[in-house]
């Protein structure tokens, strides 16, 4: 038999589930008045809120990588990108749009300062380009596209390396701009 009537459910049993569930729902970080606490570099940064701390990756931009080893350059204006996003945000409070979850467990998030769009401010000073891989479904990136077609056309940040320029998305890989034949980019 699998459902044996002369025995009552355990409370436990039953509640647990349901505890889950609004702890899930109430870990939701859209809305105002979150505090950044670190700017993990030019477009991942931590905030406070009421119901947490978070991790937000911008969504809709990839700014150039860190180094992942110490005493290591990363990619050309990697420290420039988070010194930039830093001074915008850092201990201030800001309203962010959550737009989904990562394959890495952050947030993807429009960040709002005072009206103004920061991820579309990273793409309008050079610091970032527009994302490259699978876009977040019903995100309009047209906006940011522009953004960064006005920046490259006037040679700010990571534009102004030209030829040279590679992609966030192609130094993850390794590639570098040699002749652009996708070859392996040297230490």
């Amino acid at each position: 038999m699998l459902f044996d009537k002369t025995k009552t459910a355990n409370p436990r049993t039953i509640l647990f589930p349901i505890l889950v569930v609004v702890l899930v729902l109430s870990q939701t970080v859209d809305g105002a008045g979150h505090q950044v606490t670190r700017v993990h570099d030019g477009d991942t940064l931590k905030v406070r809120g009421d119901s947490g701390e978070f991790t937000i990756r911008l969504v809709g931009i990839d700014a150039p990588e860190k180094s992942k080893k110490k005493r290591e350059p990363g990619q050309p204006f990697s420290q420039k990108a988070t010194e930039y996003l830093a001074g915008l945000v850092l201990n201030q409070s800001v309203d962010v749009k959550e737009c989904g979850v990562d394959r890495y467990g952050r947030i993807l998030g429009i960040v709002v300062l005072e009206g103004t769009d920061i991820n579309q401010e990273m793409l309008k000073m050079g610091f970032a380009e527009v994302y490259r891989g699978k876009p977040v479904k019903g995100f309009d990136l047209a906006p940011y596209f522009d953004a960064e077609r006005e920046a490259r056309e006037a040679k700010k940040g990571i534009w102004v390396q030209g030829l040279e320029y590679v992609s966030p998305r192609d130094w993850r890989k390794g590639l570098s701009p040699v002749g652009w034949g996708r070859t392996k980019a040297t230490p």
